[in-house]
């Protein structure tokens, strides 16, 4: 049986898009290291390099 882990001892980074900091999740176990954003909404957003003013 697997030891549980405090969430204080996972790995963190912080969000490219927001700033924020979240932790590790256990869906992005294979991929952690490609992982930039927190949440899809930061990811569609970007790093806020003004994609909306290109629209048009």
């Amino acid at each position: 049986m697997a030891k549980m882990r405090r969430k204080s001892d996972l790995p963190s980074k912080t969000c490219a898009a927001c700033g924020l900091s979240f932790t590790w999740r256990k869906k992005w176990a294979r991929d952690w290291e490609q992982v930039k954003y927190c949440s899809e909404r930061c990811r569609k957003t970007g790093r806020g390099s003004g994609q909306s003013s290109s629209r048009g």
